[in-house]
């Protein structure tokens, strides 16, 4: 596994739009279709990275927080799934299944929308204000697989609190780091 920061999208950056396929019931959905009223946050994951793997629990802790608060969650794999099979949409399913998310785990097949966020990395988070603008971008928290760091979400939380209430978000942002994606090789 190649430890892959994240590309560090610029602040205040519109949210790309895209239509994704949902791997769990099949509907397509667009950017509008999952944003919320007060935010939302575009997560780029995968099923075999150990790095989204060590913090499965705590994506879905943070949804489960966070979506009552009119915060729109969403999970997309654009990983080349003829190279890597156990990234491929039925076994995305069957992730989001055994994971219970409570959110849309779409496919990138053509990888464009990976390209269009400029994500370098599994797990790379994106949280998105009420105008689609960037506000947030990197690191969930200081947790990975092997350092003894709980996954807490404490820098996203972090960004998203402040969100909520109105305060200014930090502009010091530390990338997260992970597995890059497996592009497609033309």
């Amino acid at each position: 596994m190649a430890r892959t920061p994240s590309n560090m999208l610029d602040l205040g950056t519109k949210a790309p739009n895209f239509t994704l396929p949902n791997t769990v019931d099949g509907n397509s959905l667009a950017f509008d279709d999952i944003s919320g009223k007060n935010g939302t946050v575009v997560m780029f994951i995968c099923n075999h990275c150990p790095y989204v793997k060590h913090v499965f629990d705590g994506i879905t802790s943070l949804a489960n927080d966070y979506q009552s608060k009119s915060i729109g969650f969403v999970a997309i794999s654009s990983n080349d799934v003829e190279n890597y099979p156990d990234d491929s949409p039925e076994l995305m399913k069957e992730t989001a299944q055994e994971q219970g998310f409570t959110f849309p785990y779409l496919y990138d097949e053509t990888q464009e929308v990976a390209k269009a966020y400029d994500a370098a990395c599994t797990p790379d988070f994106y949280l998105f204000d009420a105008e689609q603008l960037l506000v947030y971008r990197g690191q969930m928290d200081d947790s990975r697989p092997k350092n003894d760091i709980p996954v807490t979400g404490k820098d996203l939380r972090a960004a998203l609190d402040a969100l909520l209430s109105g305060a200014a978000i930090d502009p010091l942002q530390k990338p997260s780091l992970g597995c890059n994606i497996k592009w497609k090789v033309s």
